[in-house]
């Protein structure tokens, strides 16, 4: 019953693929004609060495083979050139079909919420984009033509078989049979410990990425050893499950080669005795091994293509896991165009949030508004909320309850392109490509100008030290940007956020990396750019706080007070203990 489930489950996720196959439906037929039609010309030869043996060899008539052997030459010609032209007929539409399987998933990644990614290690959505996806495409240019043209086969070649003898037929079906039920047996453990290896090799593949991009703070700290040992002990035990899976096709391939040799040795017993007796020709003997040694492929591949289509499988399911996901985050099924012309009123009208059902609220009811060209400062004790806050406003995220709405239409109503046409983020962290400086600015509109990259650099006050880059703007910065030091990779991530002149700035203490005077520059370039902008900036330095028009103190999910720097200065106690906390000399928390 399990072992039938199991069949079940992995003909399931296989026929998924159908939509993907379906375009090159037509070539695919083509491959499985052309290679029956291949195997069936092999089929052939012996059927030619047996006229061969029993004609001008056992007569003696050497002017009678010239033809016969033509035709065996010839028949093995047309079965080499099947297959040469069933690899060139296929090699497009697999690499296609796996191409386009990698760009869906990659568009799949982009469109998923913060939250997916959040759950989700980076290697274990590297391995199903690459090795799973290669997995798929081999099973679609062989395995599973060859399921297909081999099960035929052997079928045709034991009617063959019995045609030409009924017991030298028996003989060969007596092997093949408990090949095949131990082929099965094998390929369902097989397939447990497949899986097994795709997620360990996923696994793997994380602890190097992070190994990677952490390698400055693994050095620092004297961490690299440690690492070492977890990816020594990673690797041993992905190794130990390739070994089970060694171990496994050891003794399926064992049973492969020993039934079918014991099979053409039963066959040449049966027909040495047959010949005796004289009710078999030397002629149909040769032909019956020479089809059972034929047919050594098909019988023998069929555990292995039984295995590799569960490891498919498995592959399979590894990547509809990844498809499956809900982009909970989506345009609307009608969505309502933004305000035009739009000002940039931001209002959050008793939003709430939380991570999952059941998890705790993070934000219990806010309600805030930012007015066309002001810029409201975020403050509030580190887990308040202040980042999640602003990562609802492009949508990052979506609230739980409550709305935002933007020049009074709700964000949820606008398409993500609107939307995020008219916020720009720059964040915390920030997070720079292996790509070129001019490439890493454009990434903030879709069509910026080297002038309009210029001036956002300039505002960032980046702009003296790209162009003291060895190219410029067209100097590639490295993975991660970690070849810049943190105030440089702040200002070009800020940089990105202004180059498209948002209606509304979202910056979640973009300054935190930079020292006294570069803070400074970049707070007084900041006043010019925030000005007829709506901004929200989270601060987490008194001096940040500056910049804000007005304040609004998050605590407890809500918004605590909400006024000048100096009105909660004077009148909020709560305010005043916050600002205390923070590094600012004294004379600005004054």
């Amino acid at each position: 019953m399990n072992q039938a489930k199991e069949h079940a489950s992995a003909y399931a996720s296989l026929k998924r693929l159908g939509p993907c196959l379906r375009p090159w439906r037509r070539r695919l037929i083509l491959a499985i004609v052309l290679t029956m039609t291949a195997m069936t010309a092999g089929l052939l030869i012996p059927l030619a060495i047996q006229r061969i043996l029993d004609g001008p060899v056992a007569t003696g008539d050497t002017s009678g083979l010239i033809w016969p052997v033509l035709g065996v030459a010839l028949l093995g010609c047309v079965e080499a050139g099947l297959f040469y032209t069933r690899r060139k007929i296929l090699a497009k539409p697999t690499t296609r079909i796996e191409a386009r399987m990698r760009e869906d998933l990659y568009d799949q990644l982009q469109r998923l919420p913060i939250a997916f990614h959040d759950r989700w290690q980076s290697g274990q959505l590297l391995s199903r984009a690459v090795a799973d996806l290669s997995i798929i495409r081999s099973f679609i240019a062989f395995v599973a033509i060859f399921l297909v043209v081999n099960s035929i086969t052997l079928v045709a070649g034991l009617v063959v078989l019995f045609t030409l003898n009924f017991w030298l037929g028996l003989t060969v079906l007596a092997g093949a049979l408990p090949l095949i039920a131990i082929s099965t047996v094998f390929e369902r453990k097989y397939k447990v410990v497949a899986r097994l290896a795709q997620d360990q090799d996923g696994d793997l593949a994380t602890t190097v990425e992070e190994s990677a991009l952490g390698i400055r703070v693994l050095k620092a700290f004297g961490r690299g050893p440690h690492l070492a040992r977890k990816f020594a002990k990673q690797a041993v035990e992905l190794r130990g499950t390739e070994m089970h899976k060694i171990r496994i096709n050891s003794l399926l391939w064992g049973a492969i080669v020993l039934l079918p040799e014991i099979g053409i040795a039963g066959q040449l017993l049966v027909g040495t005795f047959s010949i005796a007796d004289g009710t078999m020709t030397v002629g149909t003997l040769v032909a019956a091994v020479t089809i059972a040694t034929y047919l050594r492929w098909p019988t023998d591949s069929i555990g292995w293509l039984l295995a590799e289509t569960n490891q498919t499988a498995s592959a399979a399911d590894r990547y509809f896991e990844v498809m499956d996901e809900p982009r909970t985050v989506a345009d609307p099924p009608e969505p309502v165009p933004p305000a035009a012309p739009a000002h940039g009123y931001l209002r959050f009208e008793n939003v709430h949030f939380r991570h999952s059902e059941g998890s705790k609220e993070i934000l219990r009811g806010v309600d805030l508004e930012v007015r066309p060209g002001e810029t409201v400062a975020l403050v509030g004790s580190t887990g308040s909320g202040k980042t999640t806050l602003t990562a609802l406003v492009a949508r990052l995220a979506d609230v739980t309850g409550g709305r935002i709405t933007v020049d009074g239409v709700d964000i949820a109503s606008m398409t993500l392109a609107d939307l995020r046409t008219l916020v720009s983020m720059a964040f915390e962290e920030p997070v720079l490509f292996s790509a070129s400086v001019r490439e890493n600015i454009a990434l903030g509109t879709t069509d910026a100008t080297d002038e309009q990259i210029l001036q956002a650099l300039r505002i960032a006050q980046a702009a003296d030290f790209v162009g003291n880059l060895p190219w410029g703007l067209d100097t590639r910065i490295g993975e991660q940007g970690l070849s810049l030091s943190g105030g440089q990779r702040q200002r070009l991530a800020l940089a990105r956020a202004i180059v498209g002149r948002p209606e509304i700035l979202v910056l979640d203490d973009p300054l935190s990396a930079l020292d006294v005077h570069t803070e400074a520059e970049v707070e007084r370039a900041l006043r010019e750019v925030l000005t007829g902008v709506t901004a929200l900036v989270v601060a987490h330095r008194p001096s940040t706080v500056q910049l804000a028009d007005r304040v609004a103190m998050l605590a407890d999910g809500r918004i605590a007070a909400v006024g000048t720097h100096s009105e909660l200065l004077a009148g909020n106690t709560a305010y005043r203990t916050l600002l205390s906390t923070l590094d600012a000399p004294e004379e600005v928390r004054t």
